[in-house]
């Protein structure tokens, strides 16, 4: 038998996000929609049709045409989803800024993007973002034409400006979406996603967790994202369910509160934000009885940190989804009737009209049970990456597959394991070693908060193993305690010969761990460059 799985055969919306959006908002025009505490906001899907409806008509007033591009350079805010919505009400293609980005990383952007209008905040208490924006403007060729700053007068005079906004004709095939991977490693690419894309990604998002107008979705995660403007916004125009923004960029005290006064059904998040949570000093002062479902993806998901969300949050029907930008971004997912098991110990099942497969080094697809590189395909894969041919066809084969650059199994029961990055290996001494492994093996240690695995160059060895460590509050440990842990337990060859204690891990605004960073961080306190062949300065 093969590592192959085809989802099931399920109806495919063929709608535009506006027109999902103005279906539901027509159906339930008094419901919750969106909720903004942080900016005093409550809205029923009648006031955010109003408020898309007056954003569309601005655009329009600017003299952007179907098919032109505009940015979103900012934190969560209701103009976020505001603009979202807009840009798809009039043919636009909405252009993702992470928040994090500085003037070089911008002016990229800004250059590879070609969008003709951006919005942003002056600045924050992160972030001057005019000075940002200026420099940037000096460095890169940029055709910008319009700038407004949301929360200014600026913002105001865009709206007054605002005529009633012109019908015009948009397929769901269009490109609705740019997306910009994170980045990590190397220049950022920008993903090409379709309205059909992301409708049906989002539906079955919404259709895995049996959302409806009931639900109410507590959203840490950042809108700029496709964990947010993805699985935040669609299942809203699709489902119904309301969306609530807790806060600006993570803030594990407002989300708990906003679930607790909002009286959420679903919570999302990456794993790191959902250990900041439980770990946080006021956490029993909050009633998270109303939570039944969410999801946890965007980076691996520790098994003892699932069962605490299961158990102390109060979340029983808690999904695990896997996927990346390129995939619009779900390709598997768990069922919120699975066993505990299934959803902590693997990704799921293939999502709904979508093929997978395990491949070998050539393409092949490998036996059951065996390790390879996980590929997808259907109507989820990006269109490409923007302007860059040569890339897409790297990522994309001739035959449609997406190489999604992670290593997994399949079970017998159609569920696939992700063992690891295959650029993430360790290769010590002529064993492979995968992170992933050890990683969890740490996390049963009682004090072990969260833990990241790297491999760290060694002259005779080739590469060899190195922790990152971070304690539960309150707790110590020593280096020899946490080697005796693994003494006995795991191959000897896979024992951290390096361990460090740390309080926080290097990520990207989207709390994925930089795991690059720790290496370079490492190599530079051990004085390994020379083995790294890294040059001194």
């Amino acid at each position: 038998m093969l590592s192959y799985a085809r989802g099931p055969d399920a109806p495919l919306l063929e709608e535009t996000i506006y027109e999902a959006f103005a279906r539901i908002a027509g159906r339930f025009p008094a419901a919750p929609a969106l909720s903004v505490p942080f900016q005093g906001l409550e809205l029923t899907f009648a006031d955010l049709s109003y408020e898309v409806d007056r954003v569309a008509g601005a655009l329009q007033a600017l003299g952007l045409e179907p098919g032109d591009r505009f940015g979103v350079w900012a934190t969560n805010c209701a103009e976020w989803i505001y603009l979202q919505l807009a840009a798809a009400r009039c043919g636009l293609v909405l252009v993702n800024v992470n928040p994090a980005y500085r003037a070089h990383e911008l002016g990229y952007v800004l250059s590879r993007s070609r969008m003709k209008a951006i919005f942003l905040h002056q600045r924050d208490r992160r972030s001057d973002y005019a000075a940002i924006l200026e420099e940037a403007q000096a460095q890169a060729d940029v055709s910008l034409r319009h700038t407004v700053y949301l929360g200014t007068q600026s913002w105001d005079s865009f709206l007054a400006a605002a005529r009633s906004p012109c019908d015009v004709a948009i397929h769901d095939g269009d490109v609705a979406n740019i997306q910009y991977t994170s980045g990590t490693t190397g220049s950022p690419k920008g993903v090409l996603l379709t309205h059909r894309n992301l409708v049906n990604n989002g539906w079955y998002m919404a259709r895995a967790m049996r959302l409806s107008e009931q639900d109410r979705i507590c959203v840490p995660v950042p809108m700029y994202h496709c964990f947010g403007c993805v699985g935040a916004t669609i299942p809203m125009v699709t489902a119904g369910a309301a969306v609530i923004l807790p806060s600006p960029s993570f803030d594990p005290l407002a989300t708990l509160e906003a679930i607790h006064r909002y009286r959420a059904t679903v919570i999302y998040g990456v794993p790191t934000m959902f250990i900041a949570e439980l770990d946080h000093p006021d956490f029993a002062r909050f009633d998270l009885t109303s939570l039944r479902t969410g999801i946890m993806a965007g980076a691996p998901c520790p098994i003892e940190v699932m069962k605490r969300v299961v158990d102390v949050m109060h979340c029983p029907q808690m999904t695990i989804m896997y996927g990346q930008t390129e995939s619009s971004p779900i390709i598997t997912g768990s069922a919120v009737d699975d066993s505990l098991e299934t959803r902590v110990g693997t990704v799921g099942r293939a999502f709904p009209n979508t093929e997978v497969k395990i491949a070998g080094v050539s393409g092949e697809t490998l036996p059951l049970g065996e390790q390879g590189e996980l590929c997808a395909r259907g109507y989820l894969i990006m269109k490409g990456y923007d302007g860059d041919a040569a890339a897409t066809a790297r990522a994309v084969d001739s035959d449609g597959w997406l190489h999604t650059g992670d290593l997994a199994t399949m079970r017998e029961d159609g569920c696939f394991r992700i063992t690891g990055r295959a650029k993430d290996m360790i290769i010590r001494g002529g064993e492979n070693i995968y992170p992933r492994e050890i990683e969890e093996f740490l996390y049963t240690h009682p004090k072990i908060a969260d833990v990241q695995v790297v491999g760290l160059p060694d002259a005779r060895l080739g590469e060899t193993v190195a922790a990152w460590i971070r304690l539960k509050p309150g707790e110590t440990a020593t280096e020899d305690e946490i080697r005796s842990f693994c003494h006995g337990r795991i191959a000897h060859f896979k024992a951290p010969q390096y361990i460090s204690f740390v309080d926080q891990f290097p990520m990207t605004v989207t709390g994925k761990i930089q795991k690059y960073r720790i290496r370079e961080i490492e190599i530079e306190a051990r004085g390994l460059q020379q083995a790294a062949n890294v040059e001194t300065a």
